[in-house]
């Protein structure tokens, strides 16, 4: 068995998050490289004792690996706040992976240049040898599971990301997890939602085409995009009317519309009726993480040549 200690915000989530991990034997909610031994909740949340709110997480690495489960850390935090996740500020809300053995080092440090290289920018998680770490109260282990409605900072979809992170799953399915980043798993084929602001295509405003990133398939056009002001991309119509299929969307208490791919039926996002009326009053907002983008340039060689005088008319 092997340990590992990540710091995400409040600890009741991701203590939750990981105990659905196939191959995590145990979790436990506790206090990362304090100044002062054994510091209590009300002192660490004082911001004297320099500690952070953590998890141990205790796994078998011959059925989950610490890459995973770094993968799965990152989709539950915003790498880039400084000492603050969701509704908590402090310190202690800190993020930080901390290992046990320097031979962890390689393993985290292959996922946070990969986030690093994804996101364009730099990180706020700390990656810290542990130095120590106490186990926090007993009211604040598993507090979720005594706790079923209590606040948490985590998406709640993203539980069941976790508990399928590893699981036996059909061929198709592994081939996908093969191909594609843990985000873009989860939102394609678990219906998550990515980050608003932090996602790679939110801002991006060059010519092109954007496909489907499970097979490829032309789902909008860079002349069809806009800027809403929401975080994710956002366009007025899908590139054809079969390209795309909508059905109704009652999860986490909200109506919706909910938009994936006409072929592979990979989740993509929602479609709203608050867009420009000049071009039909909708938006199709998509994760960016269901998209990849083919610039113009590209796009011959890529073989969809044939849209590039879609992208002309314009």
């Amino acid at each position: 068995m092997e340990s590992i200690y990540f710091a995400g915000g409040c600890f009741w989530g991701t203590q939750h998050f990981f105990k659905q991990v196939n191959g995590v034997i145990d979790t436990v909610s506790g206090y990362a490289n304090s100044n002062i031994p054994d510091p209590t909740y009300r002192q660490v949340c004082s911001g004297a004792t320099g500690a952070a709110e953590t998890v141990k997480v205790i796994f078998d690495p011959a059925v989950v690996s610490l890459k995973l489960l770094c993968e799965l850390y990152f989709l539950t935090i915003d790498p880039t706040t400084l000492n603050a996740q969701g509704n908590d500020i402090g310190t202690q809300y800190r993020t930080g992976i901390y290992y046990s053995t320097p031979s962890q080092m390689p393993d985290i440090m292959r996922v946070v240049e990969q986030i690093v290289a994804r996101i364009g920018r730099p990180l706020a998680v700390e990656v810290l040898p542990l130095q120590n770490f106490y186990p926090a109260e007993d009211y604040h282990q598993d507090y979720l599971e005594k706790n079923p409605g209590g606040y948490c900072h985590i998406n709640p979809a993203l539980f069941g990301v976790a508990r399928t992170a590893n699981r036996p799953e059909t061929r198709r399915a592994e081939e996908l997890r093969s191909q594609l980043t843990p985000l873009q798993y989860a939102v394609t084929q678990e219906a998550a939602t990515e980050p608003p602001f932090h996602n790679e295509y939110w801002d991006e405003d060059s010519p092109g085409v954007y496909v489907d990133i499970t097979n490829g398939k032309p789902l909008f056009l860079s002349s069809d995009k806009f800027d809403a002001g929401c975080g994710w991309p956002s366009f007025s119509a899908p590139i054809s009317d079969d390209a795309v299929s909508m059905r109704h969307d009652l999860s986490h208490g909200m109506d919706r519309i909910e938009v994936r791919n006409a072929d592979s039926t990979s989740h993509l996002g929602h479609v709203f009726n608050d867009g420009p009326v000049a071009f039909g009053g909708r938006r199709y907002c998509i994760n960016s993480a269901a998209l990849r983008f083919v610039p113009l340039w590209q796009m011959e060689q890529e073989g969809y040549g044939d849209l590039i005088p879609l992208l002309e008319k314009v």
